[in-house]
């Protein structure tokens, strides 16, 4: 306990469920909105000032980045929900060893996402059906993200392990100053050293380096719980096993998800580099307003992992409950501020001449806002079940939003055009939420129960 208490952490056994998960989830969210907002960032300032041909180049590649980065953020949260159970049965050697191993599985990842997405992501954006007058800089861009992956990587892993010992400030704190540092860089390069397209991603790649370092020193200083000690290094291949059995399906399930966006992307690349652009510059915006729902998220997957090491199963519950509240309200109030105002929030990217790219924008944010309380339920149901150990129906439901975005490339933009993709995504969160509430009901009934039989 003497651990506990030196280390910058939180204990979410104890308390309010409803005022601890909304107090994780205001500074997870800002979070989350920094990490939206280096796609931002980099949409922006390539935009405004490389013209929209580097936009739609930058921005096709939005769905190669989530295939992979997505992953990342799958498996490495994955790996962090064994800290967490460990953290709540209070098991201090237990998370010094699955520090060990989220450290170790996430250099090895690295390396492994780094060397095939180098060497493949050309013929990826020919797959894509990329134009020829947006492909050299879309390669430009995407093959340094992807050589610079390591960065991404350990910054999210130092992030996910504070966050299961339930600190969700301090990682805020390091993504803010990563993005000021982004900021900072990514003009300086492109139009002071004049680096073009290459220059955007090699400013992300600096700052997430810098950020880490600025994250490992706090880890250093003040969190003595995450400190692996020499007798940490031995191999255990039941707790091995433990962390790959939840983090590698969660990684594959963002990445199901992302196979569905780079079909989308293909045939959205058939209507052109105006709907490329506006696609990508509503993306982005709509990446910024789904983070409160999927911070509560988050925040519940962090909550019901500590509660179920610590045994409390009918706090899960309780949880669960208040968390649906918090989050199916925060959408709608998101999804109204994105009909009447997503117009505008477009028009920063391309200025207020690309009126075509403008209306196409603002029709996507309107299509996928009427549907953001779905994708509230979605997030609460497939984290939650995640926090548990579950892997099995969550990766399912990525699959069913596989199939649906897929359907939607196939049928609905053939027929319909630029409204069809914008109807993309809405369809899978639908199909995904149905086997994941089904589940999620499931696993309730068993957990009440052995709360009953305690």
């Amino acid at each position: 306990m003497d651990e506990q208490k030196k280390s910058a952490v939180k204990d979410l056994t104890e308390g309010e469920p409803a005022k601890l998960i909304f107090y994780f989830t205001l500074p997870l969210l800002a979070g989350n909105v920094f990490q939206q907002l280096f796609g931002f960032v980099d949409t922006l300032i390539v935009g405004r000032f490389l013209g929209v041909e580097a936009l739609a180049a930058v921005g096709c590649t939005g769905p190669m980045m989530f295939l992979m980065l997505g992953f990342v953020m799958g498996m490495t949260s994955g790996f962090s929900i064994y800290t967490g159970q460990r953290f709540g049965a209070k098991d201090f050697d237990g998370i010094r060893y699955s520090t060990l191993c989220c450290i170790v599985l996430s250099l090895i990842s690295s390396i492994l996402l780094s060397i095939f997405g180098v060497t493949f992501c050309y013929e990826l954006l020919i797959l894509m059906q990329t134009p020829l007058e947006i492909i050299d800089g879309a390669y430009q861009f995407i093959v340094i993200i992807y050589g610079g992956v390591i960065g991404f990587i350990m910054l999210q892993m130092q992030s996910n392990l504070l966050r299961a010992l339930g600190d969700s400030k301090m990682p805020t704190v390091f993504q803010a100053v990563t993005l000021s540092i982004n900021i900072l860089f990514e003009p300086i390069a492109i139009i002071g050293l004049d680096l073009g397209i290459p220059g955007a991603a090699g400013a992300t790649i600096a700052s997430l380096i810098i950020g880490n370092i600025i994250c490992f020193v706090y880890i250093l200083k003040k969190v003595p719980i995450l400190h692996v000690r020499r007798e940490d290094f031995k191999f255990d291949k039941k707790i091995i096993w433990e962390h790959l059995r939840i983090g590698v399906p969660m990684g594959f399930q963002t990445s199901i998800i992302a196979i569905g966006a780079l079909v989308l992307q293909m045939a959205l690349n058939g209507l052109g580099p105006i709907a490329v652009a506006s696609f990508a510059a509503a993306h982005r915006v709509d990446g910024i307003a789904v983070m409160p729902m999927m911070s509560f998220g988050v925040a519940i997957s962090a909550f019901t992992a500590q509660n179920f090491g610590a045994q409390k199963f009918a706090r899960i519950n309780e949880g669960v409950k208040k968390c649906i509240w918090m989050s199916c309200s925060f959408s709608i109030a998101v999804a109204v501020f994105n009909v009447f105002f997503g117009g505008d929030l477009i028009e920063i990217f391309v200025g207020a001449e690309q009126t075509q790219v403008i209306d196409y924008g603002r029709l996507f944010l309107i299509v996928n806002g009427g549907f953001y309380w779905v994708l509230s339920l979605l997030f609460i149901f497939r984290f939650t079940l995640q926090g548990l150990g579950e892997s099995v129906v969550p990766t399912i439901a990525g699959g069913v939003e596989l199939v649906m975005r897929v359907l939607a490339a196939i049928f609905l933009v053939e027929y319909w055009g630029y409204f069809g993709a914008c109807l993309a995504a809405p369809l899978a969160w639908v199909g995904a939420c149905i086997p994941l509430a089904v589940a999620f009901m499931i696993v309730r009934k068993r957990l009440m129960k052995l709360y009953t039989d305690e």
